[in-house]
């Protein structure tokens, strides 16, 4: 079937955190009520990592037929459920999970706070690669480790790894993890199997546990291509954990479960009595029906949002190149995230939020959430009817010509 992605659905009513509610100013992890994106004279929400697009109608049907059999008692995945999780990760990224290697969880973000009670004691150190998805840094900070920032370099619009300074903070004997984000979200790279060999040598000579963050992995552009950490093959893959979702790709991130891929038998042991000690033994019924008819009925829905994001980046290029050059995108070569390098506006960081939030009614993420390195910089979620972005963009350029 076609799919209309330009048709605004609406999501008044439903506590969508993206529609619904608002970041505090000084803890963007902590959330406020608001009704500023409904009504005459609505703020334009671009800030949550979801999309505005309808999820699939298989996903959909199913879910229909799950919920009309009226019990929803303890459930437990069945091999079907991970054979398609499987045969997805085989057709879509060349690679092929074992059944054995799959540890399902609420979540990347709760998976990351487990791995990093699992595999650091208090006051070792996580390495991120800032500008980079803020709640890295909170999940390790809250776990009682400390972040250790390996910050990418921004050259001639795109972004690439510091390997000098990663060998130097690799090295040192508190650094346990290491977690990579891949595709990275927010500067959009889709690293290359050389960069990823590099990263991974670096961290396996220094004894530096991997956790690569793929929940992006199946959103990428034309010309460019996602390389699976278990690319790499061997013992570089298998002493890493490997970090999914459908959450992402088919728009379902508030049925929280993720499956989190860890092939090394030991660490995988590790990892499941983490999850016993939180009580994580069952599994959401309806995630389960979810998963399922996405991985399996899902691939022409998802071929079809990617020639829409596509469309988006396109508009989004164009727009800003013959009408508002003072923002730079840094080119995205996977997720539905851009980076937008707003310091040519010459604002303070007050101004430039007053100028989005304010001025121009349209709600990004500020750069500097990600770290100091993304001082001056936005981020926006372009997952949404091209009408919205066309507007946002509209608002944003008539309040950047009055500055």
């Amino acid at each position: 079937m076609r799919y209309d992605f330009d048709r605004e659905i609406d999501r008044q009513g439903t506590d969508a955190t993206k529609w619904e509610f608002i970041q505090r100013e000084d803890t963007p992890l902590h959330l406020e009520r608001t009704d500023r994106f409904y009504g005459e004279g609505r703020t334009l929400p671009m800030w949550v990592a979801d999309m505005d697009f309808p999820c699939p109608q298989p996903v959909i049907e199913a879910l229909a037929g799950r919920v009309a059999r009226g019990v929803y008692g303890y459930t437990s995945p069945s091999e079907a459920y991970f054979q398609s999780v499987i045969d997805w990760m085989k057709r879509r990224q060349g690679w092929e999970p074992s059944a054995e290697s799959i540890c399902i969880s609420p979540g990347v973000v709760p998976a990351l706070c487990m791995l990093i009670q699992t595999f650091t004691r208090p006051g070792e150190g996580v390495l991120i690669q800032p500008p980079v998805y803020y709640p890295f840094a909170a999940a390790i900070e809250r776990n009682g480790a400390q972040v250790v920032r390996n910050p990418l370099i921004l050259e001639d619009d795109r972004s690439r790894m510091d390997f000098a300074d990663l060998e130097r903070k690799a090295s040192h004997p508190q650094v346990r993890l290491a977690i990579l984000c891949s595709p990275h979200n927010p500067v959009g790279r889709a690293w290359e199997l050389d960069e990823l060999c590099r990263f991974a040598e670096i961290c396996r000579a220094n004894d530096v546990l991997i956790i690569s963050d793929e929940i992006h992995g199946d959103l990428i552009y034309p010309g460019h291509t996602f390389t699976p950490f278990a690319a790499l093959g061997g013992a570089l893959a298998d002493q890493a954990v490997v970090c999914t979702a459908p959450s992402k790709t088919f728009n379902l991130a508030g049925l929280h479960i993720s499956n989190i891929i860890v092939p090394d038998p030991g660490l995988r042991q590790q990892f499941q009595g983490t999850l016993l000690k939180n009580g994580l033994t069952g599994v959401n019924p309806i995630s389960l029906v979810a998963v399922r008819a996405a991985y399996e009925q899902g691939e022409d829905w998802l071929g079809q949002v990617l020639d829409y994001l596509d469309g988006n980046l396109i508009t989004l290029r164009q727009y800003l190149a013959q009408k508002m050059p003072q923002i730079t995108l840094i080119e995205p070569e996977g997720t539905y995230l851009a980076w937008l390098d707003c310091r040519r506006l010459g604002l303070s960081r007050q101004e430039l939020h007053d100028l989005m939030l304010n001025r121009a009614r349209v709600y990004l993420d500020e750069g500097h959430i990600f770290g100091e390195q993304g001082e001056g910089f936005q981020r926006m979620n372009i997952a949404c009817p091209r009408p919205l972005l066309a507007e946002a963009l509209d608002r944003l350029r008539k309040a950047v010509d009055i500055l």
